[in-house]
């Protein structure tokens, strides 16, 4: 088990676009997604792009199974992943993230996803996903193109997260995991 630091706010790799996988970047990335694994859960999260800890490739983990109602959907590492389908239906959920600790937020996203992507064997998969379990691959997959849960709120709620943004840039929190140091 190996844990990662977690890249937070104001970290330049967080609003870098991903880069496809290619097949032999495979045997590498293997072991690298464990470490992701292990990192997100240390961390308490049920999500975690391959960015926040330090890769620019096109890769995360959703893990909603210890979530009340979630038990039933498995772990799921999603490789060069394509939102290809949004529902028109919106819901409003309180977000945050391992890379914005401490800070929260109401965001409007579609309540329905379907997502095609390739699993560690790249095999093509596709999933159609709702609820919660839509909401974080949808916040992942903002992650690969370099988008905050932050940039999706209104101008006032982002003059109220100002200072706590400021706060995790300097790194002047207090959390139980490992972030990376102030560049």
């Amino acid at each position: 088990m190996a844990i990662i630091p977690i890249n937070v706010y104001g970290d330049k790799i967080l609003r870098q676009k991903s880069v496809l996988v290619k097949e032999k970047d495979m045997d590498k990335l293997i072991p690298f997604i464990k470490n992701m694994w292990d990192t997100m859960h240390k961390a308490n999260g049920i999500g975690l792009a391959a960015n926040q800890v330090g890769s620019d490739k096109s890769i995360f983990i959703v893990d909603v199974s210890d979530v009340e109602g979630y038990e039933k959907i498995k772990p799921v590492v999603f490789i060069n992943p394509k939102i290809v389908e949004f529902s028109d239906e919106k819901k409003i959920i309180e977000e945050g993230c391992l890379s914005l600790p401490n800070l929260r937020a109401e965001v409007v996203r579609p309540k329905l996803v379907k997502i095609v992507y390739y699993d560690t064997d790249l095999n093509e998969k596709s999933i159609e996903a709702d609820e919660l379990f839509a909401r974080v691959i949808q916040h992942e997959y903002d992650h690969l193109q370099g988008t905050y849960f932050t940039d999706r709120v209104s101008e006032e709620m982002k003059k109220q997260l100002k200072t706590g943004l400021q706060k995790i840039k300097n790194r002047d929190i207090e959390i139980d995991y490992s972030i990376t140091e102030k560049k």
